[in-house]
This record gives structure tokens, C-alpha cells and sequence, in this order.
């Protein structure tokens, strides 16, 4: 048998914090950009973790309600991972990237979206931050094909 050894959790994956229920539309594949204030330089594989705040406004914009009905919006835990794939602000007068886009944001571009089948409670914050190697084990249990 062999052993696969892993980089330390911190040089091959982040996390990254979205509310509900943007993160819910993240991991049903409708939203692929997360808009945000700056650019980020960071570019490979993402815990997506859920802040501990519901954006209840965003409830009511009938894009982000169709996509979520029926969903749960768990809070404060990784719900699953993401690769980001790119990051860009769409040029001034040009019609948004998707219908999620906000104008002006940064647009953090999101795809290989895999859900884990039971939710990790874990603290995250702003900005993209290192998970622990205890978390990323415990994501990699639930996807053991996962790697760098």
C-alpha cells in the first residue's frame, strides 16, 4: 500500500467566508463568482465556509430564492471546496460577467464545486485564510480524491 503525502494544509488550500445564502448558490453551481472589494492573487483549491451571519435580504431577490429553495443554509461550518480558477472586475459600461455580478466588485471566479455530504463546523474570517491540517483531514475524509 502506499501513502500519498500532502503540502501542509496552508500551501495548497484556503478557505474562504461567504454569507448564506451566496454560498448555498455557490455550491448548487448557479453562482460562479464571488464578488468582493479586492482582488486576490490566490488562485487553486477553497474550502467554502459559511459565515455566521444570513444575508436575509438577498433572500428576497428571486435569483438567489429560486436557487436556494429547498436548501438548507447551515451557518458557520465548510460546506464543501471550490478551485479559483481567476479573479477580474468587469470593464466600465460592459454588461456584468453573470447575473450574479455586482458592478465594480472583484469577481473571484469559481468552478470544480464539490459538496460534502455532512457539513464541518469551523471558524473562517475575511479575506482568504489557512485552514488547519485537522480540517483539511476531516474534508479530505468525506473527499479523499481531493489533492493539489
Amino acid at each position: 500500500m502506499s501513502t500519498v503525502t500532502l503540502p501542509p494544509a496552508g500551501d495548497w488550500i484556503r478557505g474562504i467566508s461567504v454569507k448564506q445564502p451566496h454560498a448555498a448558490c455557490i455550491l448548487a453551481g448557479a453562482k460562479t463568482i464571488e464578488n468582493r472589494p479586492r482582488a486576490w492573487s490566490w488562485r487553486g483549491w477553497l474550502l467554502l465556509h459559511t459565515s455566521q451571519r444570513i444575508d436575509r435580504t438577498s433572500l428576497r431577490v428571486p435569483l438567489i430564492a429560486r436557487t436556494v429553495r429547498g436548501r438548507e443554509l447551515p451557518t458557520g461550518v465548510v460546506i464543501g471546496v471550490a478551485r479559483l480558477a481567476g479573479c477580474h472586475r468587469d470593464p466600465d459600461g460592459s454588461p456584468p460577467c453573470t447575473e450574479f455580478a455586482q458592478p465594480g466588485a472583484w469577481h473571484l471566479e469559481v468552478c470544480d464545486v464539490q459538496a460534502l455530504a455532512l457539513p464541518i463546523p469551523a471558524r473562517g474570517q475575511l479575506g482568504p485564510w489557512r485552514p488547519t491540517e485537522y480540517l483539511v483531514d476531516q474534508v479530505l475524509q468525506q473527499l479523499p480524491h481531493l489533492r493539489p
